[in-house]
C-alpha cells in the first residue's frame, strides 16, 4: 500500500463509517473497481482509532459524564439506585445493552460473515435495504419520547443486522431511533455513541494479529496518514450528518444508497 492509496481509503473510512452509506460496502465496491486490497491488519486498525477519535472529539463530554457515572453508580449501586436518579448513568446502561445484539450476532455468525463479506450482489441487494430503510424516516412522526432500555435494545438490533455489508450502521441505528419516537438529535448522538463500543470491538478483534507485526518507515508513514486522515474526514462527516438529519433531510442519503446499489447489480455482478 502506497500513500495515495492510503489517503484515499482513510477518505472513504472516514466518510462512510458515519455517513448512513455503509463503509463495509464501499470497501467491497473499491475493492471490485480498483483492486484496492485492505487485508494490512495494521492499517485498519489505523483507521478504526482515526474514527474513533472522531467520535471522542466531538461527544468527548457526554462521554466523558458517561464513564464517570457509570463507574461512581457501580461502586454505589445499592444506596443510591443511580439508574433512577443519573441520566447519564442510564445512558452508559443504554449504550451497553443495545451492543449486545452485534456481539451475539456477529460471533454466531462469523463464518457466514467471512465467507459473504465479499460478495458484490449481496452488496447491490443490502445497499437497496439500507436505501429502504434511510426513505422509510420520511413516514416517521417526531414523537420526541425518551431512551428506554426496550427503545436502546431495538436500536441494538438494528445495529446488529449493519453487521452485513452494504447495511449502514449509523444509517439503522438512526432510522431505528427515529422509529422509537426519540428527537433527530438524540437519536443521531445515540447512534454515534453506539459506534465507540462498536469500534473498539473491532480493533480488539484486530489486536491479536498485529502481535509481531514489523513496521518500516515507509509503512508508518502509511499508518499515520490513513489514521490522520480518517479522524479528520470522519470529525467533518459526523459534523456534517448532524445538520442534516435536524434539517429533516436524513432520508435523502436513501437515494443515493437506491442509486448506488442499482448500479452494482446490473454492472458489478
Amino acid at each position: 500500500m502506497n500513500y495515495f492509496e492510503s489517503l484515499i481509503l482513510g477518505i472513504v473510512q472516514g466518510l462512510t463509517e458515519f455517513l448512513p452509506i455503509s463503509s463495509s460496502g464501499h470497501l467491497v465496491i473499491m475493492q471490485r473497481l480498483f483492486g484496492i486490497v485492505t487485508d494490512n491488519i495494521a492499517f485498519e486498525v489505523a483507521v478504526h482509532v482515526g474514527t474513533l477519535f472522531s467520535v471522542v472529539a466531538v461527544y468527548y463530554a457526554d462521554l466523558g459524564r458517561m464513564i464517570s457515572s457509570f463507574c461512581g453508580g457501580i461502586l454505589r449501586l445499592r444506596k443510591a439506585r443511580p439508574y433512577l436518579t443519573d441520566l447519564d448513568f442510564r445512558l452508559s446502561i443504554f449504550v451497553i445493552l443495545a451492543t449486545i445484539p452485534a456481539v451475539i450476532v456477529g460471533l454466531g455468525l462469523e463464518d457466514f460473515f467471512e465467507r459473504n463479506f465479499h460478495n458484490v450482489t449481496m452488496v447491490g441487494i443490502t445497499l437497496l435495504i439500507t436505501g429502504l430503510i434511510l426513505l422509510s424516516t420520511r413516514l416517521v412522526k417526531l414523537e420526541n419520547r425518551s431512551l428506554t432500555l426496550g427503545k436502546s435494545l431495538l436500536v441494538g438490533c438494528a445495529q446488529a443486522v449493519a453487521i452485513l455489508p452494504g447495511i449502514s450502521r449509523s444509517g439503522s441505528t438512526i432510522s431505528g431511533g427515529l422509529w422509537c419516537g426519540l428527537d433527530r438529535v438524540e437519536a443521531t448522538r445515540f447512534s454515534f455513541l453506539l459506534s465507540v463500543p462498536a469500534i473498539l470491538g473491532a480493533l480488539i478483534l484486530h489486536l491479536p494479529d498485529l502481535a509481531g507485526m514489523a513496521l518500516n518507515a515507509n509503512m508508518a508513514g502509511v499508518l499515520f496518514i490513513g489514521f490522520l486522515t480518517s479522524f479528520i474526514v470522519g470529525y467533518i462527516a459526523i459534523r456534517f450528518l448532524l445538520r442534516v438529519v435536524q434539517s429533516g433531510k436524513f432520508s435523502w442519503f436513501g437515494v443515493y444508497c437506491l442509486i448506488l446499489g442499482l448500479v452494482v447489480i446490473l454492472f458489478l455482478r
